[in-house]
């Protein structure tokens, strides 16, 4: 499936491949309210990925709702909703606003910061995230999307399954920063970034081993430097049930798509016959 933020908040894709060929299409995140984002630049390239700090611009959950949704949906593509907020109340009014909307399942951006707790991300508080997972509702499935930035991320896992989270979703970006060295100023304009890319995919397949190590029962999403099939397999065998393509979406848009024939290709090289025979394999 695509991953939150780089694939747009619809049918962006569609001119590369059928988007219902795919898990999952993960829409871009959004907030109750429209938000702009950060000020420029937001972008800088690094040697293995990229330094981001867009700061979850989007159009709010209404006018995604009348604009974007039904184009998706006509696509014929699963849609998961990506939402965020500064507070509880955002993820509550979020999972209101989405209550009746035609969408299969609702990922909880929780590595946001937390306006009422000194702009600690929610994702790195056991507590907090337990708050966003209840505020959302059980109108829909729900996933959590959680910061690697912490030295125990099963435990937040589990916190999220206690709260009632159906999967967790490993990893988003890790927190980063990037210097002008002729400016002698901070790269970005909001200053600290996230990276992505394949200079994360190792600290992905650990955090998911990990967490599928000491949460068997919660499904795990994985994500994080998926370039090639190779890269997915690796948290498949790590203990993810699914995998997301992200920051290759946006050097290659077809990415996605040729990542599953990739593992398409694999698995009958290996006579793997179920993508089942291989989820945590190396824990066996």
């Amino acid at each position: 499936m695509t991953a939150s933020g780089t694939s747009g908040h619809s049918d962006e894709l569609a001119a590369y491949g059928r988007l219902k060929d795919l898990g999952a299409v993960v829409v871009k995140s959004l907030s109750p309210e429209a938000w702009e984002g950060n000020p420029p630049p937001r972008l800088r390239p690094l040697e293995h990925g990229m330094l981001n700090s867009v700061g979850l611009q989007g159009p709010g959950i209404s006018a995604w709702l009348r604009d974007d949704l039904p184009r998706l949906r006509a696509s014929g593509a699963l849609v998961v909703v990506s939402v965020w907020g500064k507070t509880v109340q955002d993820y509550e009014d979020a999972g209101k606003m989405l209550a009746s909307a035609d969408i299969d399942a609702i990922e909880i951006n929780a590595s946001c910061p937390n306006v009422e707790d000194h702009s600690r991300m929610f994702a790195h508080s056991a507590t907090a995230t337990s708050e966003v997972v209840s505020a959302v509702g059980d109108s829909h499935p729900r996933w959590v999307k959680l910061s690697p930035n912490i030295a125990d991320v099963p435990a937040i896992a589990r916190a999220a399954q206690h709260a009632g989270a159906d999967a967790v979703t490993l990893i988003n970006t890790v927190m980063g920063m990037a210097i002008d060295i002729e400016d002698r100023q901070v790269a970005l304009g909001g200053r600290g970034g996230g990276v992505s890319g394949p200079e994360i995919h190792a600290v992905a397949v650990r955090a998911v081993y990990e967490c599928r190590r000491e949460n068997p029962e919660l499904p795990i999403i994985g994500v994080g430097g998926v370039s090639r099939g190779d890269d997915a397999l690796e948290l498949l065998m790590a203990g993810a049930s699914a995998v997301q393509v992200g920051t290759a979406s946006l050097a290659e848009p077809r990415a996605p798509w040729r990542v599953q024939e990739e593992i398409r290709s694999w698995m009958a090289k290996h006579g793997v016959s179920h993508i089942q025979e291989i989820i945590g394999a190396a824990h066996e």
